[in-house]
């Protein structure tokens, strides 16, 4: 049986870094930026990271 492809949007949205943390970036920072405060819409720029219950099947896919 051929190698399982790694699923492709999740390449696009999540990072693996060098101690194995998985990050993402945060919601809410496309649109209906007008009524959302400078210092909220400044907090969504960081990247947080994958929480443990979502870690597993991320991890599945990237793989």
């Amino acid at each position: 049986m051929p190698k399982m492809k790694s699923h492709s949007g999740t390449k696009k949205r999540f990072r693996v870094t060098g101690s194995g943390k998985i990050m993402r970036a945060k919601a809410y920072k496309s649109h209906i930026l007008t009524k959302k405060t400078t210092k909220r819409k400044r907090g969504f720029r960081q990247e947080e990271t994958v929480s443990s219950a979502d870690r597993k099947t991320v991890v599945s896919r990237l793989a």
